[in-house]
């Protein structure tokens, strides 16, 4: 069926694209004016801070946050170091890269080191002499008196900041993440999709062998020029790096990466390979640049590929004449809107045309079109009939479906999907998949319609970070096999970095995915006011018994005359049914008045107790009976509590003894009347029976 490519940009708070097949929704991207992308961009930033415990800088690059520079992400011509031993690191470095690159070529293991991040395509070629003085517009200023002129890096790029360690063995930034690695530790686990955006623009750096400390080399209000490499989230601030990377349509150039001819290390083909190979080694890239053929190019022409970069490198040249004319902190570049990111990223000789509902949308992305491939110009189309475009293409149903966490399947079953603090959990369950000849096989076919669900969900809604899939128990090894096949497959086109593993013998897949932009459920919703984002509340009986705790407590404290309660209508109604005699029992034991109202507007387990010195209805508080006593009195009460025991004991004829017990008593009582100077008498008057031993 057709594809398409189909951009509402009717409202400027909000631009949504989808691709769609048929009916059926591929890819889902969107932006807000709140929420714009921040990776990509570049910034004139000021160092604010240098933190050698972390081995790391804090910067001021006019974001909410300072952004986090780690050692490693800063380049050795921003070292306020002599020049003869800035030039001595450079020379390091390169000759550290070709090392590595003879060991690659060689056939010997890729494995990274702890602190490196993700394998990524690297630059396939010689490395170029490079001074501090070759890129204009890098020039690292300091408020002292001494300027660093700024360059290019020997290494690659890194996503995650992991850093090397320097000469002591001191590892900075961020710690080892077990989920980045499992590729490289795990023979059962494989690192799948077709292409890696983040990957190719920026590759991971090999630890360099330095003798310097960040503390040494960097200080406080030096000028950087800087690149996001990761959003802020929650009260983390933004990762940046000092090597800069510029993604086109078909390449990556890197201004200040010394290295050039590079060829996407996901391009497999050896014919493709050797041909882009050709085309880079004819493109003139300025020395102390660096230039990356990305997947997208691998069957395109010379002339697309160097019209390509032909845009980046006018890019490069308005970058560095602002930068210039700035004062830090400053934005110097932004990556490009939704639709301009997009086109570069999705943008394929599948899609047939490109609808576009906005007028400024349309032009916005007909402009973009003409500049990276002018030839597809004519595939851009202005949709302006009279039925909404998403509503035209049935997509609007979808995507409102993409809130619930149920996702039904064709055939009966349905996946359910838990996002929660540590992963992100899929449960398959068979529902009404009933039409196979045995369990066996209706868990292999919902299991499969599952899988191929599955993927296609992460992609819509973005899913990141540790994931685990609880497929159907099947006990063949060659289903499980199968449905392991068939998630891959499906995976393969995603643009996001993946790792899979096997299925378990508890029937659970394990895969991580690389983070590309926010979720869409973290970037347009809200944690709930009232259940604070756990999804439940109390029931109203169990709220209402813990009202009845909070008002007990407070009369027990007696520090308030009366207590107004205001709660939601179903919570007073049972305390007014259910529990009236506890609720007058409260006011009785310690005079305090209760106040109950129904207030409409609340809503379980929200309710107010109001407290009050002075009380507008006076409730008497419960007296106590006290009990006096005689302390002369005590040794007798002793002394006749042990004639009763001995009675009790020694006498068979029960009667006869509660007689003699109830004159006692009253023989008591008489004395007690007659004052307490007659007690003498009384104890000599008293019939005593012992036991005989």
């Amino acid at each position: 069926m057709a594809t398409k490519m189909l951009i509402d940009a009717t409202h400027a708070e909000e631009t949504r694209v989808v691709v769609v097949d048929g009916n059926k929704v591929e890819e889902f991207d969107f932006e807000t004016v709140n929420k714009r992308q921040l990776a990509g961009n570049i910034y004139l930033a000021k160092v604010t801070r240098v933190e050698p415990s972390l081995q790391a800088a804090f910067v001021d690059y006019g974001g909410n946050r300072h952004g986090f520079l780690a050692f490693s992400e800063i380049h050795p011509d921003y070292y306020q170091i002599p020049v003869a031993d800035r030039q001595a690191l450079l020379a390091e470095e390169r000759a550290y890269a070709e090392e590595m690159d003879a060991e690659e070529s060689g056939g010997r293991s890729r494995r990274k080191p702890r602190g490196a991040a993700r394998p990524a395509a690297r630059a396939q070629g010689d490395d170029a002499t490079l001074k501090s003085d070759d890129i204009p517009g890098m020039a690292v200023l300091d408020l002292d008196g001494d300027a660093d002129e700024a360059g290019a890096h020997d290494g690659d790029h890194d996503t995650d900041h992991d850093g090397g360690a320097n000469d002591n063995g001191a590892e900075a930034d961020e710690p080892y993440v077990a989920a980045d690695h499992a590729s490289d530790t795990d023979d059962e686990i494989e690192s799948v999709a077709d292409e890696d955006v983040a990957e190719e623009i920026r590759q991971p750096r090999k630890p360099r062998p330095r003798r310097y400390k960040i503390q040494e080399v960097v200080k406080v209000r030096q000028i950087m020029l800087v690149q996001v490499v990761k959003e802020e989230r929650g009260n983390k601030g933004a990762a940046l790096t000092t090597y800069l990377s510029l993604a086109g349509r078909y390449c990556v150039l890197m201004p200040n990466t010394a290295r050039g001819g590079g060829i996407s290390r996901k391009i497999t083909n050896v014919a493709d390979r050797k041909k882009l190979k050709e085309i880079a080694g004819e493109i003139e890239v300025p020395e102390g640049a660096g230039l990356i053929i990305r997947t997208a190019g691998s069957q395109r022409t010379k002339t697309e590929i160097k019209r390509d970069y032909e845009y980046l490198m006018r890019l490069w040249e308005q970058i560095r004449d602002l930068t210039l004319r700035s004062i830090a902190p400053a934005p110097i570049y932004e990556e490009g809107d939704l639709i301009k990111r997009t086109i570069r990223d999705l943008y394929s000789k599948d899609i047939e045309e490109v609808l576009v509902e906005g007028e400024a949308g349309y032009r916005a992305a007909r402009d973009f079109m003409k500049m990276i491939m002018p030839s597809h110009a004519k595939n851009v189309k202005h949709y302006h009939e009279g039925l909404p475009l998403f509503a035209r293409f049935q997509v609007e149903s979808y995507l409102a479906a993409m809130f619930n966490p149920v996702v039904q399947l064709k055939s009966g079953g349905y996946i359910v999907i838990g996002v929660t603090e540590a992963l992100v959990a899929i449960d398959v369950n068979s529902g009404r998949a009933t039409k196979e000849g045995s369990i066996e096989e209706t868990a292999l076919k919902t299991n499969l319609e599952a899988a191929e669900e599955v993927a296609r969900q992460l992609r819509l809604r973005d899913l990141a970070g540790l994931i685990v899939i609880d497929f159907i128990d099947m006990e063949e090894r060659r289903n499980n096999a199968s449905v392991e096949k068939r998630l891959k497959d499906k995976l393969k086109t995603d643009r996001a970095r993946i790792q899979v593993g096997r299925i378990s013998g508890f029937g659970l897949l394990e895969m991580s995915r690389q983070r590309l932009r926010p979720g869409m459920l973290e970037a347009t919703t809200a944690p709930c006011s009232h259940c604070h984002g756990t999804g439940i509340i109390r029931s109203d009986d169990s709220l209402a018994l813990m009202v009845l705790r909070q008002l007990e407590e407070e009369g027990t404290r007696k520090r308030s005359r009366e207590v107004l309660l205001r709660a939601p209508v179903a919570v007073v109604n049972f305390l007014i049914n259910q529990k009236r005699e506890h609720l007058a029992g409260i006011e009785a034991r310690y005079g305090l008045s209760v106040r109950i109202e129904a207030d409409p507007t609340l809503v379980s387990p929200d309710f107010v107790i109001e407290k009050f010195k002075t009380a507008t209805r006076v409730v008497p508080e419960a007296q106590s009976q006290v009990v006096s006593v005689n302390a002369l009195r005590m040794p007798e009460v002793e002394e006749d509590e042990d004639i009763v025991e001995e009675i009790e004991d020694e006498d068979e004829d029960t009667g006869e003894a509660r007689d003699e017990a109830r004159e006692a008593v009253a023989e008591e009582a008489a004395q007690a009347g007659g004052g307490s100077g007659e007690g003498e008498p009384g104890k000599k008057k008293k019939r005593r029976r012992r036991r005989r031993r």
